[in-house]
């Protein structure tokens, strides 16, 4: 996020340098920055156009991936209304950030001819100015990957092909950034968690590339004209490979011991015929307020990628409910059926999930299990009606 703040500082003044010709000598190149596991949103990578013309000094670099960090930047992300801009920044200022923060840094130098370098500047200047830089930013769809490429489809169209075989087809936007968020458990569950059968598209091969690897890989085996795209490819900066740092605090460990507790607490309280009220008090309404949730995000929000969730097939907003209705033998009439349904609905979440083509993150099958323990103990408590 630093970076971000950083080069839309730098962005401010690095359009001055801009050139309104470029010299036949120029050169245009695809940037491609690696991930940072530090953070979330930068355990993707990064892209990002350079222009670079040594007759004139003109030395920039283009990114899609700047943002203004106020006050409403929360509130925006919320709604799903974020919306970014096309920062430009001096190369060796942004390639600094890069190596500082030991992330790799590759150049695709691309086979255009001067007309086409003219082209894409033209663009660029045009596209950089206050009234045409901001973009409404989608994580999958339009973001500082896909807006690389779509300069360049947008520019030379049909002369620009892709080979359909520069990646394994088959895969969703849940598979491949799962793939990327192997050290950060908690950000693949908020995702997981969050996120809707949307992510469960299969995607083309076209689409792959919103992730910067992916464009990369694309880039590196398109065709304009019918010569290959990349005439050199070049490592500004190879990162040294860090050795990551493996916490307890994960979300396997976390759910584990609570499924232990649940697992204790629930048999202690068949034992003894009496329920323990602050348990449910707290697993019914923290679940319910995450169903909540999610229906915030399905239906308040502008966030696609959020609509039917199939978590909400256990995390049901009406668990926030429960601890009311075990208060009084008079809801029994509700309790009961309602226990009933919790329990077909967790039964049926993993073969729902399996014919939707749906991916039910493996951490939250701990939830599901303590879900499963607690409602069918108080189902056995009702019948000796002793739940109060």
């Amino acid at each position: 996020m630093k970076l971000w703040i950083l080069l839309f500082f730098i962005a401010l003044k690095a359009p001055a340098l801009g050139q309104n010709k470029l010299s036949p000598n120029a050169e245009i190149s695809i940037i491609t920055c690696g991930p940072d596991q530090d953070e979330l949103y930068s355990a993707f990578g990064h892209s990002a156009l350079r222009v670079k013309d040594p007759a004139t000094g003109l030395d920039l670099v283009y990114n899609y991936g700047v943002f203004k960090f106020d006050a409403g930047f929360y509130i925006n992300f919320i709604r799903g209304e974020l919306f970014y801009k096309l920062g430009v920044s001096r190369f060796e200022s942004f390639v600094a950030f890069y190596i500082h923060k030991n992330r790799y840094v590759h150049e695709q130098l691309l086979n255009l001819t001067a007309t086409q370098k003219q082209s894409i500047f033209n663009y660029l200047e045009e596209n950089a100015k206050p009234e045409n830089a901001t973009y409404r930013y989608d994580y999958f769809y339009n973001n500082c990957a896909t807006k690389v490429r779509d300069v360049l489809v947008g520019l030379f169209g049909k002369q620009l092909k892709f080979n359909e075989h520069y990646a394994t087809p088959g895969y969703t936007i849940r598979m491949l950034t799962g793939d990327r968020l192997r050290q950060q458990r908690w950000g693949k569950l908020a995702i997981d968690l969050c996120l809707g059968l949307p992510m469960d598209k299969k995607l083309s091969l076209f689409e792959y590339m919103f992730l910067p690897d992916y464009l990369e890989s694309g880039f590196d085996n398109a065709s304009i004209s019918g010569i290959p795209l990349v005439l050199d490819k070049t490592v500004i900066f190879n990162a040294s490979k860090a050795q990551p740092t493996e916490s307890l605090f994960q979300p396997w460990v976390v759910f584990g011991i609570f499924l232990m507790i649940t697992v204790v607490i629930s048999k202690f309280d068949l034992k003894r015929n009496q329920r323990s009220k602050w348990f449910d008090l707290i697993l019914y309404p923290v679940v319910g307020s995450v169903g909540i949730l999610l229906l915030f995000l399905w239906f308040a929000t502008d966030h696609e990628a959020a609509s039917n969730n199939l978590n909400l097939l256990w995390a049901c907003p009406l668990h926030i409910l429960v601890p009311v209705l075990t208060r009084n033998k008079q809801y029994y009439f509700l309790l009961k059926p309602y226990l009933v349904a919790t329990l077909v609905l967790l039964v049926m979440t993993f073969p729902f999930s399996v014919v939707m083509s749906a991916q039910l993150n493996s951490d939250l099958i701990a939830i599901l299990i303590i879900l499963y323990i607690r409602s069918l103990t108080l189902l056995r408590l009702m019948k000796k009606t002793i739940l109060t």
